[in-house]
């Protein structure tokens, strides 16, 4: 319980009746969740407004009731209630305020690293908990795939979750014992105020490319550049991938105490350079040196082997190591921590042989699956074996598209079902099939995704690099509005001991426990 006047005091606000000190039992702004005695934000949504719940508000008795503007019959209302009304320019802006204030301001007992950017996101902010939590600081992490607050780890829904949530997750990991937290840092939450309140002590802008710009999300590419950018004037070092064109304009007005830049050109603090691919036994990554970085305990990093492939690996990685010289990580644990990093679904390999590679990722989209097949490429693999389907109820196009992408990049597609939702498997599976004959790509069709995964596994060769695309961390398929298990993780392992590998399921034991 909390006084009104304890949660507003850091908001330009104006009361406009009612108590100053009403005692606050509870803080909602989903008009569902009313109760007496709590404050209601009345938030404008896409498909609701919050102030027209108001009346509720004052019928179930709330202590108060947070708005933007308000009617006079509904405010005399409030008045002849008793329910304090108190009036703020952005009652999004406001939630964060006022979420931080409840629960007794988390942020500031973490060391809060953001990660904002188009892509690297999900991978960085692994690759930054593994190290940290090497060194002995135990990390919370916010991000894409889940939430994980030091004892649970919980699905996500959004990128960024509303600020009263994301508040809420911080003072769990500060009850869980977190002494840091890691989290992506979305456009949308920039817009839309999720992280208001929180000063990080570290920001990172990975790179920028168009995205999502279309209805309810961003009306153009300036906007969505300089959501972005909003990073940079709440936190207190900032680092940048220098090499990106957008650098300079994500650094505008930011008010950072000190700014760094990272990347392969020269004038970046931390620069690598010599980057060469390796290829070991069922694995891919690549080498690199480094300049510039040198622990506070007077350990340096100069060679650094990352276990992903790729160019942009590298940008992730000297992105996470940034974060952790600030955070005074030393050299040993930066490398202890990058050797055992692995993101669920994001070019996630799989320990099934020494002879080839199979690799999880969730490349859903031509773009995507054109980036992954392009960098695995350049390892110069025996074939490209490109495993996929494509989600049901959306638009044909993306099907079209991946099925070109897969026949023009892949030696051999294996086409296979996704999230069928409502459509029939095959019905999908025949669009993807228009797409591959536009190439003079090899393909079979097997609808069932296990049987499709066997098969893979069962016909690969010495050299081969196996991608497993579409699902990535997902652990579900979604077949006529219900979602049923199905881990690609533990089809794999399931296949292994139907085969009778020993070897190779005791390796994805080790990796994956809860296989077990």
């Amino acid at each position: 319980m909390k006084k009104l006047t304890d949660l507003v005091e850091k908001l330009s606000a104006e009361q406009l009746c009612g108590a100053a000190d009403a005692e606050i039992v509870s803080v909602v702004y989903d008009s569902r969740k009313i109760t007496e005695g709590c404050l209601f934000v009345a938030i404008r949504g896409a498909n609701f407004d919050g102030h027209s719940a108001v009346p509720q508000a004052v019928e179930k008795k709330a202590a108060a009731v947070l708005v933007e503007d308000l009617e006079e019959e509904m405010l005399t209302a409030c008045r002849e209630s008793g329910v304090a009304v108190i009036k703020v320019p952005d009652t999004r802006y406001a939630l964060g305020i006022v979420s931080a204030a409840w629960f007794d301001h988390p942020a500031e007992k973490l060391k809060t690293i953001g990660i904002t950017g188009t892509k690297g996101k999900t991978t960085t902010t692994y690759l930054i908990k593994s190290m940290l939590e090497h060194a002995g600081v135990k990390c919370g992490l916010i991000g894409t795939i889940e939430v994980d607050d030091g004892k649970c780890r919980i699905p996500a829904i959004n990128t960024t979750p509303e600020s009263y949530l994301v508040q809420e997750y911080f003072a769990q990991m500060v009850e869980n014992g977190c002494r840091a937290v890691v989290m992506e840092v979305s456009s949308q939450a920039l817009m839309m105020h999720r992280v208001a309140g929180i000063i990080y002590d570290i920001a990172v802008f990975t790179n920028l490319s168009p995205d999502h710009i279309g209805p309810n999300e961003h009306k153009d590419f300036e906007e969505y550049l300089h959501c972005k950018s909003l990073l940079f004037r709440q936190c207190r070092v900032g680092l940048v991938n220098g090499d990106d064109a957008y650098a300079e304009q994500i650094l505008k007005d930011n008010t950072c105490e000190t700014v760094e830049r990272y990347g392969f050109a020269e004038g970046n603090d931390y620069r690598a350079s010599g980057e060469t691919l390796v290829r070991s036994a069922g694995s891919l990554g690549v080498h690199f040196h480094l300049d510039g970085w040198k622990g506070a305990d007077g350990s340096s990093l100069s060679e650094i082997e990352a276990p992903f492939p790729g160019r942009f690996s590298v940008y992730n990685v000297l992105s996470a190591l940034a974060v952790c010289r600030h955070l005074e990580v030393s050299a040993e644990d930066v490398r202890a921590g990058l050797g055992r990093a692995h993101v669920k679904g994001r070019i996630e390999m799989l320990p099934v042989s020494d002879e080839y590679t199979l690799m999880i990722d969730y490349a859903h989209n031509a773009m995507a699956l054109e980036s992954l097949l392009t960098t695995l490429r350049e390892y110069a693999p025996k074939r490209i074996v490109t495993l996929f389907g494509c989600g049901g109820n959306r638009a044909k196009s993306r099907r079209y598209e991946m099925g070109e992408v897969s026949g023009r990049l892949s030696d051999f597609t294996i086409i296979t079902s996704d999230n069928p939702r409502c459509e029939e498997p095959r019905d999908i599976i025949a669009d993807i099939v228009t797409g591959m004959k536009k190439t003079d790509g090899e393909y079979v069709e097997i609808p069932d995704r296990k049987e499709a995964i066997a098969y893979a596994m069962h016909h690969a060769k010495a050299g081969d690099v196996i991608v497993l695309a579409g699902k990535g961390h997902e652990d579900y398929q979604e077949i006529n509005g219900v979602k049923h298990p199905m881990d690609e993780r533990r089809l794999v392992w399931e296949i292994l001991k139907e085969d009778g590998n020993s070897e190779a399921l005791a390796a994805m034991e080790a990796k994956y426990p809860e296989l077990k």
